[in-house]
């Protein structure tokens, strides 16, 4: 029993250190405070908000009287994250609203439709947040062919983004806000192989459609500039949600896995408090084209601050999606 125990110490302790090593312990997040009529008589579209840190965001502006559109490929399971978010905000007459509407993000079609829809339907939009993700899954591709992360988590943002800017502006001021990763440090735009059909490295492909989150911001921040309406990116920190279900972690090590992920990742709630910051913050009024972090303004690396480079991929991206020849 004494050799087990010492075993399962040993192991253990081998676990949580490479574990601090790896995931540093994060600045301590202060959930924010803000009245509760915040976002009262706002319209607000979240996508991904049926699961990890779209669905804490989502509960948080519902409680702020928001309307929340959630935009999700899921729909049962939108209906369920529904659900749950409405208990936990509390009497229906001290809520906002919820609007369950599909979007795929892996179809340019199902994207058209649901701004199609948007545009008929709404009279406004205050907010819109791209939240949704893919991370390091097998290599598949979108319903229109191109590598599945650059195709959510970019291309099919960019152009859901821009089907929606007319209904942005004339609801300005304003806000866009987009969910990058600190992993964008290591990518960059193959420009030469962007669809990553000559080789195929998901890690390298999830840090190449971050940094694209980051190109779009700044070169969509040039472009809106007069109009008021701002955009935003930033980098949540590591967060327990499932959007890392796709990496393999041995069958033996996941219960320790699990348990020092308490320790060393932040919760949904915890991750939702800067895309909730962008949405919420008086304090981020007229301010565009900058990446935050635990609320505050984050220095980027010049790679995601290239504005020959944002240019070359806002134009290529374009074509991509079937906004330009």
């Amino acid at each position: 029993m004494s050799a087990a125990v010492l075993v399962a110490a040993v192991v253990g302790g081998g676990v949580l250190f490479l574990m601090r090593r790896l995931f540093p312990r994060q600045k301590a997040v202060e959930l924010l405070r803000y009245p509760a009529d915040t976002m009262r008589g706002k319209t607000v579209i979240v996508t991904g908000a049926n699961c990890g840190i779209g669905k804490a965001l989502a509960g948080e502006l519902l409680k702020l009287r928001a309307r929340v559109i959630m935009a999700c490929r899921d729909k049962r399971s939108a209906e369920e994250a529904a659900e749950d978010i409405k208990r936990q905000a509390g009497p229906e007459q001290e809520q906002g609203e919820v609007v369950i509407k599909h979007l795929d993000l892996a179809s340019l079609r199902s994207v058209r439709k649901f701004c199609q829809e948007m545009n008929e339907e709404e009279s406004k939009i205050d907010v819109l947040i791209n939240n949704a993700g893919l991370y390091q899954c097998p290599y598949t591709k979108t319903e229109d062919g191109f590598e599945m992360q650059l195709g959510v988590n970019h291309l099919g943002h960019f152009l859901l983004t821009h089907l929606l800017l007319d209904l942005l502006k004339t609801s300005a001021p304003s806000r866009i806000v987009v969910v990058s990763s600190k992993l964008y440090k290591y990518g960059h735009i193959n420009f030469d192989d962007l669809n990553s059909e000559n080789n195929y490295n998901k890690a390298f492909c999830y840090s190449q459609s971050k940094l694209a989150n980051l190109l779009f911001t700044l070169e969509l921040a040039r472009q809106l500039e007069g109009t008021g309406v701002t955009v935003n990116a930033l980098t949540p920190g590591i967060v327990r949600t499932r959007l890392g279900r796709h990496v393999q972690i041995p069958l033996l090590a996941k219960p320790l896995f699990y348990l020092a992920s308490l320790v060393f990742f932040k919760s949904p709630l915890e991750g939702a408090q800067t895309p909730l910051y962008l949405a919420c913050s008086p304090d981020v009024e007229g301010v565009s084209g900058k990446c935050f972090a635990n609320c505050e303004e984050e220095e980027l690396m010049t790679k995601a601050t290239d504005e020959q480079a944002a240019k070359k991929l806002w134009d290529v991206s374009r074509r991509m999606v079937g906004l330009a020849n």
